[in-house]
């Protein structure tokens, strides 16, 4: 079936060959040598010799050791099955964000770990006017927001260390904790109590009460947050958002197959 979509003025060809490449390997239930894949995408086998090789060096693609014949490798695994997990994620938390919306009227996130930073993959809006302006597939430090610190703190030490070396500790306000000895002890705590604090760390005028989501083994990737303006989230209404964060951790990682 021919696609639909109209042709970018700006086509990249060498990407839209390597696609096609792609599609086609993807197609066949065997793999395919050289010949066949030029075959079947109208492409020279100089220019396939070259997408292949790069598509082999980047892991989409790899070659049968005995054949010598060219199939979809893991990489294409490895991602969609991150892809699934993060939609499975989502679907299965949503329920449970809703309910904290409902029960704090402020701004809910989810986020994950992914390369030393969180991103965040799902956000139930607050109904009142004065919003977060926050996004979901934003990407921020983990050192400065409740939802990174509650992840920080149930990694291992090495891991953590290795996020502060690589990501080091930038300042966002004058609440930002930049030293590291003050960030582990900090970390601590958190595990401890089971809840973290931005206290206008990561912007000013905002806070927020990040919690963890354990998954089956225990491990901590996954987290929540409730979000709002400092005006409204008073140090009478974090006491209370405490204890919802710490009664929906545990709601939560049930749900994950933590007991």
């Amino acid at each position: 079936m021919k696609n639909s979509r109209q042709k970018p003025d700006q086509l990249v060809k060498s990407l839209d060959r390597a696609l096609n490449i792609l599609e086609r390997l993807i197609e066949h239930s065997k793999p395919l040598g050289i010949t066949e894949i030029s075959q079947c995408t109208d492409l020279h086998k100089s220019t396939v010799y070259r997408l292949v090789d790069t598509l082999c060096y980047r892991g989409y693609i790899a070659q049968d050791s005995e054949t010598g014949k060219y199939k979809i490798g893991m990489k294409f695994f490895e991602l969609g099955s991150k892809v699934i997990n993060d939609l499975d994620l989502r679907k299965q938390s949503r329920p449970y964000l809703y309910e904290l919306e409902e029960k704090t009227e402020e701004t809910v996130h989810l986020g994950i770990l992914e390369n030393r930073e969180i991103v965040y993959i799902d956000k139930v809006e607050s109904r009142h006017t004065i919003r977060m302006s926050s996004h979901v597939g934003r990407r921020v430090h983990p050192h400065n927001t409740a939802l990174g610190k509650v992840i920080m703190a149930h990694l291992p030490g090495d891991e953590v260390e290795r996020i502060i070396e690589k990501e080091g500790l930038p300042r966002y306000t004058e609440n930002t904790i930049t030293d590291r000895d003050e960030l582990l002890q900090e970390l601590d705590q958190i595990k401890s109590r089971g809840y973290a604090v931005d206290d206008e760390e990561s912007e000013k005028g905002i806070r927020c009460v990040g919690g963890p989501i354990f998954d089956h083994a225990g491990n901590v990737k996954v987290a929540f947050s409730i979000s709002g303006p400092a005006h409204r989230l008073t140090e009478e209404k974090i006491d209370e958002i405490k204890k919802t964060v710490v009664e929906y951790s545990r709601k939560i990682s049930r749900a994950f197959g933590y007991t």
